[in-house]
């Protein structure tokens, strides 16, 4: 590959196959200069460090999932409806990556340990699309008036944390998931418009 051709993305992309390939624990950079046929160093002109190239493809991988869920965050009808369908879109999309490709997902869950700031951004986003979708419900008339919409949203997110977080990967096979799932959200919603 010319060095010309070469951008972050395509960068990327490589380490994600190399990552999926050889594992976070022995992939290197010079694996990923390797698989795209140009030299460590045109790869550390665009990351400066190991760790800044792992972040990135950890930034990356989680911004999949803001813009997946955004369309139920942004998007019109009663928000009872809106924020079901968006606790549904998390937990299916997590299952499916963890289901899908489980040593891809085995190794994003080690770079997760390793950027927390990234985490702490992304927890952010998801948290501010809820956020959304609870002030439209109050605006509607569908949700109780709420003192701040974030802190609520904050308290959803951690309320159907086994849906989400990896560290719950387990639960999500387990025959009984759905009516747990279920469950979960329509005490959520019935707690929204008390």
């Amino acid at each position: 590959m010319s060095t010309d051709a070469l951008t972050p993305d395509r960068i990327l992309e490589a380490t994600e196959e190399v990552l999926r390939r050889y594992g976070p624990a022995k992939a290197t950079v010079v694996d990923v200069a390797r698989a795209l046929g140009v030299s460590h160093g045109s790869v550390y002109r665009h990351f400066r460090t190991k760790a800044a190239l792992r972040e990135a493809v950890t930034e990356r991988w989680l911004e999949r999932a803001v813009r997946e869920l955004a369309p139920f965050a942004d998007g019109p009808g009663p928000a009872a409806e809106r924020l079901t369908a968006w606790l549904s879109a998390l937990f299916a999309a997590k299952r499916r990556k963890a289901g899908a490709d489980p040593e891809l997902f085995a190794t994003y869950m080690v770079l997760i340990g390793e950027s927390s700031r990234v985490v702490a951004e992304h927890v952010d986003h998801l948290v501010g699309q809820l956020a959304r979708i609870v002030e439209d419900g109050h605006r509607q008339g569908e949700f109780a008036p709420v003192t701040d919409a974030t802190t609520t949203a904050r308290a959803v997110f951690d309320a159907t944390d086994r849906f989400h977080d990896p560290a719950h990967v387990a639960d999500w096979s387990e025959p009984d998931i759905d009516a747990a799932f279920d469950a979960v959200v329509a005490l959520l919603l019935r707690g929204l418009r008390a």
